[in-house]
Formats: C-alpha cells, structure tokens, sequence
C-alpha cells in the first residue's frame, strides 16, 4: 500500500494540484471575457435603442415628391431640382438636391433646418446658404446632400 501510494498516487496528487491551480486561472479569464463581452453588447443594444431613428433613416431610399409634402408648411414655395445623379462614396449612395424655397421670415428656415433632423433621411446642408429679400418674402437657395446606404450592400446581408 505504501509503495503504490508513493509511486502513483503522490505523484497524481501534485499534478491534480497544478492543474487544478491553471483551470482556476483559465475560469478567471474566462469569466473576464465574459463579462467584458456582456458589457459591450449592452451598450450596443442602448446605441441601437438610442439611435434607432438613425439607422433607419440610413435605409430609406429618398423621395423628392415625399421630401416636398413633409417639408412643404415651411416655406410658401417649395421646390427641388437634383443636381448630379446619384455618386457613389465609400459604402453610401449620395444625392445632391438644388433647393430654392420662399421663406416669410428666417425662422421658418431655422424651423426647417430643425425639422430635417426629425426627418426620415440622413441630410447635410451645404453652404452658403443664399438668402434674398424680394418684397414680404425672402428667397433661400441651398444644395444639401442626402445619405443613403447603397442598395448592393443591403442585399448581401
């Protein structure tokens, strides 16, 4: 008995202890991982909850006749002219909108301007933005961009 416990059990017992001591390392990091992974897909599903809006508005195609109707209570003239055909850059689809609008006064602009942030498209307006006084009203003229995820790249998902 004593000669078996010396030879083969003693021996066992130390490497049962080692390997032991490295799976209790391997479980920390395990768990490390885990927990990290865990952390990062929370805040992924609080940005995506934060800007649902957002990422919606990227797959919206744009409408000019839609763009028109939505935006049309601001301005007493509304109209849209596209400029360049749609150009592709890097993964986005990009159009360029001629604007020419008659304001009754700035703040309807502004308004507008607001109103684009709430709307369904992804939209940079370019300066200079031109205004002229012609009698009551004032004219704007502006180009401003519209994003739009291109068309290929949703297919392959």
């Amino acid at each position: 008995v004593l000669f078996f416990s010396f030879l083969f059990l003693i021996p066992k017992g130390k490497e049962y202890r080692i390997q032991k001591s490295e799976l209790r390392k391997e479980n920390l990091k395990h768990k490390r991982y885990e927990n990290f992974d865990s952390e990062i897909y929370e805040t992924l599903k609080k940005l995506q909850a934060d800007n649902r809006h957002i990422i919606t508005a990227f797959d919206t195609s744009f409408n000019a006749k839609r763009f028109q109707k939505q935006h049309k209570s601001f301005f007493s003239s509304l109209t849209l002219s596209e400029k360049t055909d749609v150009a592709k850059e890097n993964e986005f689809s990009l159009y360029e909108v001629n604007t020419t609008s008659q304001v009754n006064s700035p703040k309807s602009f502004y308004d507008f301007l607001d109103a684009l942030n709430r709307s369904d498209w992804i939209i940079k307006v370019n300066f200079p933005i031109n205004f002229k006084r012609d009698f009551e009203l004032i004219r704007s003229s502006f180009t401003m961009r519209v994003y739009a995820v291109s068309k290929d790249l949703n297919s392959s998902k």
